[in-house]
């Protein structure tokens, strides 16, 4: 995949703290046996009444946050199962960052480990995010992800942290296996040292053993 350093454009308020992964996900919609056709089913039961006609005021139904790429909204953000689905949906969504106070920890590796970015960011600053970007003319950010800043339309910039590992997974487009197939060279180098010097701890298997 190709580098993406850049996630830039509209940015959508949600100003609800402890979002769990039901909420972003309903059950309902977890009847696939892949991961296609979840768009549908994001914040399912806020986007729609009890007839399933979309809310007027809900802000993902309004037409300047529509096709929004970016989320930001309170804290605890994915807390609940670990229902991968939600991530999934969200990407499905259009998806490609949320800016929050804090994640719940199992979503919150889910979503790097599929290239959906997360930026945590202090509960005040959230807060001012979320009132800029409630003005529409104000809704476009930047998350300058090798820089490690978000910024504002203003010119404003806010620094966040990100884990070595998952940066580099994200702005390299690598899942888990091709991060780790990437250190195969020092994974080798040490399995040989490590033989090296405890030799009895190495099995030869037949040659029909490791042929099968």
């Amino acid at each position: 995949m190709s580098r993406h350093e850049i996630v830039a454009g509209t940015a959508a308020p949600l100003p609800l703290n402890n979002l769990d992964t039901d909420q972003i996900m309903p059950k309902q919609f977890l009847f696939g046996i892949d991961k296609s056709g979840l768009a549908r089913g994001v914040l399912y039961d806020l986007r729609t009444d009890a007839s399933g006609s979309p809310r007027q005021d809900f802000v993902l139904n309004q037409p300047a946050y529509r096709g929004a790429r970016m989320l930001i909204t309170g804290a605890n953000f994915g807390c609940g199962s670990s229902r991968e689905h939600a991530v999934w949906g969200l990407q499905q969504a259009g998806f490609e960052a949320v800016i929050a106070p804090s994640f719940g920890e199992i979503f919150y590796f889910n979503a790097l480990n599929n290239r959906l970015l997360l930026v945590t960011l202090d509960a005040s600053i959230v807060a001012a995010l979320i009132d800029l970007v409630s003005d529409p003319a104000k809704s476009q950010l930047t998350i300058d992800v090798e820089r490690q800043r978000v910024v504002t339309a203003d010119g404003a910039e806010y620094p966040f942290d990100l884990p070595a590992r998952q940066k580099r997974m994200f702005v390299e487009g690598l899942d888990m296996i091709e991060m780790t197939l990437s250190d195969a060279d020092a994974i080798g180098a040490y399995e040989a040292r490590h033989y090296a010097d405890h030799p009895w701890m190495k099995i030869d298997l037949p040659k029909q053993q490791r042929a099968a």
